[in-house]
C-alpha cells in the first residue's frame, strides 16, 4: 500500500532494523559514564555532611561513633557576631561553634558564673557544658577565656532549630523579648537590647514560625493519610469507570463534561457572590478589611472571613466561564467530530486495556531516575575535606575568606593584624582535579538526568503509538490486531529505536538545560539594575520555551512515525512535519479540541473529588461527621487529594491522548496512501470514514 507492504503496514514497518545505531552507542556510553559518576561521587562524597551540622572543627553533631554523639545541636559562642540567618545557615559566622546536647535555658555570663561559682558549684555544672571539651578552669580570667576561646562570654535562651541553637524570640504585647526580658548583659561589660540579637539574627523569627507551620502541617498528614489515600483511589476508580464508559458513550459523557464543568464553575461564582453579600452585609464587621490589611497570616481560614478575597474568587471564576462559554460557541462543530475521534479511540483502548496502565511503569522509571540524579548530587556536594577559612568581624581585614590551618592560627600574625578573626569550618571542597571540577559534574549531572527523564516520556510515547498503530493498521478489527500489541511494541522500540529515542531527548534535555541557565542567570540578575540584560534575559526565556514546547510537539508526532514506519529521527520528525502541514487545518481543529475536552474530563473529575474531600474535612457530611479527623488546617489534606487526583486523571487520560494523536496521525497517511478501492482500501473505521472524509466535512475546513 503506498509502496509499503500490507504486512508492514501491519507490524508498523518495524522490519527496517535498528535505527540512529551511533546515538544509541552514544547514549549507552554516557549511561556508563552516568553509572561511573555516581560510582565516584559515593566513594568521595558523605552525606552527613549535608544531614549533620558542624562545629568550628569540622567535626559532626550527632555523629554515632563520635564523642559528639549525644551532642547533636550546634552552639554559637556569640551569635551577635553573625550578621543574618545565611551566614549561620551556612555555617560562615566568625565565632567559635560548638556541638551541645541541648541549648541554653537562660540569661548568663561568664562573669557571674565566677562570682557564683564561690557558693555554688552547680552553677559552673551548667556552664561548662557551653565551654570546649576538656576545659575544667572556671577559675581562669575572663580576658584569658575569651582570647584563648575556652567559653562564651555569654549564654542566652535558645531553642534548636534546623540541629543549631537560636535565641528563643517571644512577642508579648507586642514586645519582643527572650525569656521575658527586653534586656541582657553580654558579659563583656554592656548592656544589650533583645534588638541587637534580632538584628543578629534578622529572620530567625520566620523561619521559626515556619517551622512551627511544618510541624502542624506533618500532623495534619499524619491524622488524615487514609482518608487521603481513600480520595486517591476513588479517582482512579472514577477514572478507570470514565475512560470505560468513554467506549460506549463518548458523546453523551463528553457533553456531560462539557456542562458538567459550566455548572461547577457556574455554582462556584454564586457561592463565592453568596459569601461575598453576606460578609459585606455584616454591620462592623470583616467586610471592609482588605488583604492587605492583614498581611500574611499562615492561617488561611483568616482570609476567608474577608469579602475582598470572595470578591476575588467570584471574578476570577467568572473570567474562567466565560472563556469556556465562548469557545464551545465557536468550536461547537469540532466538538462533534472530536467525539467521533475520541469513540474511535475509546475502541482502540477497549481492544488494547493493558495500555491505560503503562503510565506506571513511566513513573516507575521516572522514580529511580529522579532518585539517582538526587542521591548522586547529594554525594557530590559533600564530596571533599574539610576548608577553613580566616573569619573576621572587620571589614577591611586583609586576610578575610583566606584558607588557614585550624592547628597553627594561633602561631600566626592573623590574630595581630585582625583582631577576633578566627580560623572557622567554611565547606567542604578541595585541590584535587576531581573537587576543582565538582560544579561541571554536578552540571553532567543534571543534564544526563534530563536526557533520562526525556528518554523514559519518549519510550513511554513511541510504546503507545506502536500499540495503537497495530490497531489501526488492523484492516479486520479486531482479528488482525497482533497478539500482546503493548508488549511487543516496547519491545521494538527497546530493540531498535532506543537510538532514535534518545536523539530526540537530548535535542530537547539540551533546550530544557538552557532555560534552566537562562533562569538562573535571571535570578542572579533580579538585584542588577542593568534594563538591557533583563530585557535580554526575559526575550531568551520567551524564546527557548517556545523552542522547548514546539520540539516537545515535534518529539511526539515523530515517535508516532517511528512506531508506524521504524525509519530514524530525522527522517521520521520530517514525514510528520510535512504531514501535519498538509493538514495543519485538521491538527489546529481536532487535536487541540481533543486535547481541550480531555482536560475538561480531568478538572472534572480533580474538582468533583475536591469537592466531596472539602464537604468531608469541613464536617459538612453528617452522616461521617464522627469520622473526620482533627486538623490544624483543613486545606492540607484537601489541597493534597485536588493535587493527586490531577495526576492520576491525568496519567488515564494521557494514554487517550496519545492514542487520539496516533490514530490522527494514522488517518492522515491513510488518506495519502489509500483511495479506497480493492487494492488500495482505507484501513480506518468506517464510523470514522463516514465523519471525516465527507465531501461536506472538506468543505467545513476549508472554510474555517
Amino acid at each position: 500500500v503506498g509502496g509499503v507492504s500490507v504486512e508492514s503496514i501491519n507490524s508498523g514497518g518495524w522490519s527496517m532494523g535498528c535505527t540512529d545505531v551511533v546515538c544509541c552507542v552514544i547514549f549507552v556510553i554516557f549511561i556508563l559514564g552516568y553509572i561511573a559518576l555516581g560510582t565516584v561521587a559515593w566513594i568521595h562524597g558523605d552525606p552527613r555532611k549535608v544531614v549533620y551540622p558542624t562545629d568550628s572543627h569540622g567535626q559532626f553533631c550527632g555523629q554515632q561513633g563520635t564523642p559528639n554523639a549525644n551532642k547533636a545541636i550546634l552552639f554559637y559562642f556569640n551569635i551577635l557576631q553573625c550578621a543574618n540567618p545565611a551566614v549561620l545557615i551556612n555555617l560562615q559566622c566568625p565565632t567559635t561553634q560548638l556541638c551541645v546536647s541541648k541549648c541554653p535555658d537562660r540569661f548568663a555570663t561568664y562573669l557571674d558564673m565566677q562570682y557564683n561559682y564561690r557558693y555554688n558549684n552547680s552553677y559552673w555544672e551548667y556552664y561548662r557544658q557551653f565551654c570546649k571539651p576538656g576545659f575544667d578552669n572556671p577559675r581562669k580570667s575572663v580576658a584569658q577565656v575569651l582570647r584563648d576561646e575556652d567559653c562564651p562570654s555569654m549564654i542566652v535562651p535558645s531553642r534548636p532549630f534546623l540541629q543549631r541553637c537560636f535565641p528563643d524570640f517571644i512577642t508579648r504585647n507586642g514586645t519582643l523579648t527572650v525569656a521575658n526580658k527586653t534586656v541582657f548583659k553580654d558579659g563583656l561589660g554592656k548592656t544589650r537590647s533583645v534588638i541587637d540579637l534580632r538584628d543578629a539574627a534578622n529572620g530567625i523569627t520566620s523561619l521559626l514560625d515556619a517551622k512551627e507551620v511544618g510541624m502542624k502541617i506533618f500532623e495534619d498528614y499524619a491524622n488524615s493519610w487514609y482518608w487521603i489515600l481513600i480520595g486517591l483511589v476513588i479517582t482512579m476508580v472514577v477514572s478507570l469507570a470514565f475512560i470505560l464508559l468513554l467506549r460506549f458513550t463518548a458523546g453523551v459523557l463528553l457533553w456531560l463534561i462539557i456542562f458538567g464543568v459550566i455548572a461547577v464553575v457556574g455554582y462556584g461564582i454564586w457561592h463565592c457572590y453568596w459569601e461575598f453579600s453576606t460578609l459585606r452585609g455584616k454591620p462592623h464587621g470583616d467586610g471592609d478589611v482588605t488583604i492587605s490589611d492583614i498581611g500574611f497570616q499562615t492561617d488561611f481560614r483568616v482570609y476567608l472571613q474577608l469579602s475582598q478575597t470572595w470578591l476575588i474568587f467570584m471574578i476570577s471564576l467568572s473570567v474562567i466561564e466565560a472563556v469556556i462559554i465562548i469557545i464551545l460557541i465557536f468550536l461547537r462543530r469540532r466538538v462533534r467530530i472530536a467525539i467521533a475521534l475520541l469513540k474511535e479511540g475509546s475502541r482502540a483502548i477497549g481492544y488494547i486495556m493493558s495500555t491505560l496502565f503503562y503510565p506506571i511503569v513511566t513513573f516507575v522509571l521516572l522514580a529511580i531516575c529522579i532518585a539517582y540524579w538526587a542521591v548522586t548530587a547529594v554525594f557530590l556536594a559533600s564530596s571533599g575535606d574539610a576548608v577553613y577559612k580566616v573569619m573576621s568581624t572587620q571589614d577591611k581585614c586583609m586576610y578575610a575568606n583566606l584558607t588557614c590551618d585550624p592547628e597553627t592560627f594561633s602561631q600566626t600574625n592573623v590574630t595581630k593584624v585582625c583582631p577576633g578573626s578566627q580560623c572557622t569550618f567554611a565547606f567542604y571542597g578541595g585541590e584535587s582535579l576531581y573537587h576543582r571540577y565538582i560544579f561541571v559534574l554536578q552540571l553532567g549531572n543534571l543534564l544526563v538526568f534530563l536526557w533520562l527523564v526525556n528518554f523514559t516520556i519518549a519510550l513511554g510515547q513511541c510504546t503507545l503509538a506502536g500499540a495503537f498503530a497495530s490497531y489501526y493498521w488492523a484492516l479486520r478489527k479486531p482479528q488482525d490486531i497482533p497478539s500482546c500489541p503493548l508488549f511487543s511494541s516496547f519491545s521494538r522500540a527497546v530493540r531498535y529505536h532506543t537510538g532514535s529515542l534518545a536523539f530526540g531527548s537530548l535535542i530537547l534535555a539540551v533546550v530544557q538545560m538552557f532555560r534552566i541557565v537562562l533562569e538562573y542567570l535571571d535570578h542572579k540578575l533580579k538585584g542588577a539594575h542593568n534594563a538591557f540584560a533583563r530585557f535580554l534575559i526575559c526575550c531568551l526565556k520567551c524564546c527557548f520555551w517556545c523552542l522547548e514546547h514546539f520540539i516537545k510537539f515535534m518529539n511526539r508526532n515523530a515517535y508516532i512515525m517511528i512506531a508506524i514506519y521504524g525509519k530514524n529521527f530525522c527522517t521520521s520528525a520530517k514525514d510528520a512535519f510535512f504531514l501535519l502541514m498538509r493538514n495543519v487545518v485538521r491538527v489546529a481543529v481536532l487535536d487541540k479540541v481533543t486535547d481541550f475536552l480531555l482536560f475538561l474530563g480531568k478538572v472534572l473529575i480533580s474538582g468533583s473529588v475536591g469537592v466531596l474531600a472539602f464537604f468531608f474535612f469541613t464536617r459538612k457530611i453528617p452522616v461521617i461527621q464522627e469520622e473526620v479527623p482533627s486538623l490544624n488546617y483543613y486545606w492540607v489534606p484537601l489541597l493534597t487529594v485536588i493535587f493527586g487526583s490531577y495526576l492520576i486523571a491525568h496519567g488515564f487520560f494521557n494514554v487517550y491522548a496519545m492514542c487520539v494523536d496516533t490514530l490522527f496521525l494514522c488517518f492522515c497517511e491513510d488518506l495519502e496512501r489509500n483511495d479506497g478501492s480493492p487494492l488500495k482500501p482505507f484501513y480506518m473505521s468506517p464510523q470514522l470514514h463516514r465523519i471525516l472524509r465527507r465531501e461536506q466535512g472538506s468543505k467545513l475546513y476549508a472554510a474555517s
